[in-house]
């Protein structure tokens, strides 16, 4: 069975990946594990969201650790450690 989660991008991450996209995951992914799903396409998603780069991620708009249980129409968002206002 599959979960489909809503995925936002801010700050540099939005300037290289748009504003966010729908992402379809097996159940009992994690943030991690989406993580590792878009790094997984290659191009400019591995490059932004490289392991050893710095971002943070929220899930229903709380931050949150990689190992965050992601649950069918949850909203993932991904930003670099800061931001400007």
């Amino acid at each position: 069975m599959s979960i489909t989660v809503k995925l936002r991008f801010f700050a540099s991450l939005r300037e290289k990946l748009g504003e966010g996209e729908a992402l379809t995951l097996p159940e009992g992914s994690t943030v991690a594990s989406a993580r590792e799903a878009l790094q997984a396409r290659g191009g400019v998603h591995a490059e932004v969201l490289a392991g050893g780069r710095a971002v943070r991620a929220a899930l229903n708009q709380k931050m949150c650790a990689g190992s965050a249980l992601l649950a069918e129409g949850d909203e993932l968002a991904f930003f670099p450690p800061v931001t400007g206002g």
